[in-house]
């Protein structure tokens, strides 16, 4: 059989909250089995993360990093996404690598809030201007509608581009918009943190997206005192990511900090436990999820 190949003509067939029922869904099958390898030439990588699901399938996804790329108007990071059959290993599908990422990384941070935000909230903040956050106002509005978004953002032009074409609200005042905020996304590249846990109001939730290197943060020790911690998955966050790894090393919070991850979805474990408790989920991501996403995308392909 010939594989199917998916592109971005399939968005128009994907809704956001079957995704994270579908992402809920596979986590309550075997823990995934995950690898990821790395080749580099000078700054250029080759990075190839592999997950395999029993029950569910197998994916390889492969991604180039070439920094030099823009320069030539050319997307820096490129790749593709293979998906093969659990009982044959047969090559089932070739899925767009942008549409799986956009799909996978907002999906992540909206099955997040689903189970953490308060269902009345309303008042969203996003804290960056880029394509992620771009998708999460889409994935937000799916869930929590007539959502009220504002944006903030390191360069004003930027935010107010993307409020304009999101109906949303620009501001230069991040303190003011976090004290009002009951959802608040972060996508940024920051190494050093923008969000301060005194600003924060009781009942907030955080989904934390953009920090991904151990060098990076978005919110400082104070907000990671203050809140309980989720992730979407141990493995993919603590040792690796800055948010965590680095207050883990200084004494700030310990890995049993962390109350629950994606995979104590089905004892519920992972939800919030009052009106007024600060949440706050990291965002790792991990091969595991582009397969389930992967899977989603390719199952409502051949529903349309």
């Amino acid at each position: 059989m010939t594989p199917e190949i998916i592109g971005r003509e399939a968005e128009a067939h994907l809704d956001w909250l079957t995704l994270t029922d579908a992402l809920a869904a596979g986590h309550a099958l075997p823990r995934a089995e995950v690898a990821d390898t790395f080749l580099y030439r000078g700054k250029d990588t080759l990075l190839t993360r592999s997950a395999w699901i029993n029950g569910l399938g197998l994916a390889v996804k492969a991604a180039t990093v070439f920094p030099g790329n823009p320069a030539q108007r050319v997307p820096m990071i490129n790749g593709a996404v293979t998906l093969y059959d659990d009982a044959t290993g047969r090559l089932e599908a070739i899925v767009d690598f942008h549409l799986l990422t956009k799909w996978k990384t907002a999906g992540d941070s909206l099955l997040a809030a689903r189970r953490l935000a308060r269902p009345e909230a309303r008042r969203i903040l996003i804290v960056g201007a880029g394509q992620v956050a771009r998708a999460m106002i889409s994935a937000y509005a799916a869930a929590f509608p007539g959502a009220q978004f504002t944006i903030w953002n390191r360069s004003a032009d930027a935010a107010r581009a993307l409020a304009a074409a999101a109906k949303a609200t620009a501001t230069a005042n991040l303190e003011a918009a976090v004290r009002s905020a009951e959802i608040i996304a972060t996508t940024t590249m920051s190494s050093t943190p923008l969000i301060r846990g005194e600003w924060l109001a009781p009942g907030t939730h955080l989904d934390l997206i953009g920090a991904y290197r151990p060098d990076m943060r978005e919110v400082d020790d104070t907000a990671l005192t203050r809140a309980s911690l989720f992730v979407d998955a141990r493995a993919t966050t603590i040792a690796h990511i800055g948010e965590l790894k680095d207050p883990i090393a200084r004494g700030v919070i310990t890995p049993e900090s962390i109350r629950a991850d994606f995979y104590d979805l089905p004892s519920g474990r992972f939800a919030r436990s009052g009106a007024a408790e600060i949440t706050i989920c990291k965002n790792g991501g991990g091969a595991h999820l582009d397969l389930m996403t992967a899977q989603y995308i390719l199952a409502a392909w051949r529903l349309r």
